[in-house]
């Protein structure tokens, strides 16, 4: 079924039927049969090659559904884990603002537009937050082994810090296309109306 729909065959059916009008006007004569096949062989050479599909990716909203589904299983993993009270605290700060930026509406739209959005929350969800918490975790209990060195609490804290940081100015990056647009409508309602 593939070759029927395909562009040789198209092709070659279409010089086929010449033949066969050449056929019918009285030029190919007693070769009527050589001809038509000859002209259906030529018309499936000439013809452009079948082309590939593009690969069919997701789109980015079901990229943000299937980021937003991980966002759920890495607050119940949070929500196991035993952590100090100032990184606890920032812990939430960043959960709420990835919560923010995931949550399905207008601001999911605009950060479906932008890829680079889209990865920097996908690599806090499904990577940075996870592997800085366990790592605490593992670290603080070898810590206890060995007093004296910096208590990996901190290093908790500038981390979640750091990620709170780059989740901060992304929502400004959404916060500020938006004005933008509402600006550019401004000024195309103020162009039409003059």
């Amino acid at each position: 079924m593939r070759y029927v729909e395909s562009r040789k065959n198209l092709s070659g059916s279409a010089l086929g039927l010449v033949g066969l009008v050449l056929t019918f006007t009285g030029v190919a004569g007693a070769y009527w049969p050589l001809v038509v096949a000859g002209l259906y062989g030529v018309g499936a050479l000439i013809a452009p090659p079948e082309r590939p599909a593009p690969p069919d990716f997701p789109d980015p909203s079901a990229q943000l559904g299937e980021l937003r589904a991980d966002f759920e299983k890495l607050r119940g993993y949070l929500a196991d884990v035993e952590l100090p009270p100032a990184a606890s605290g920032r812990l939430t700060e960043l959960t709420e603002l990835l919560a923010a930026l995931l949550d399905p509406g207008w601001a999911a739209e605009v950060l479906a537009q932008d890829p680079e959005g889209v990865h920097m929350l996908s690599r806090a969800v499904r990577q940075d937050v996870p592997e800085a918490v366990d790592t605490f975790v593992r670290t603080r209990w070898w810590s206890r082994l060995a007093p004296g060195q910096e208590p990996p609490e901190r290093h908790l804290e500038r981390q979640l810090g750091l990620l709170h940081d780059e989740a901060a100015r992304l929502a400004a990056a959404v916060r500020e296309t938006e004005a933008r647009r509402q600006e550019t409508h401004t000024r195309y309602l103020e162009d039409r109306s003059q």
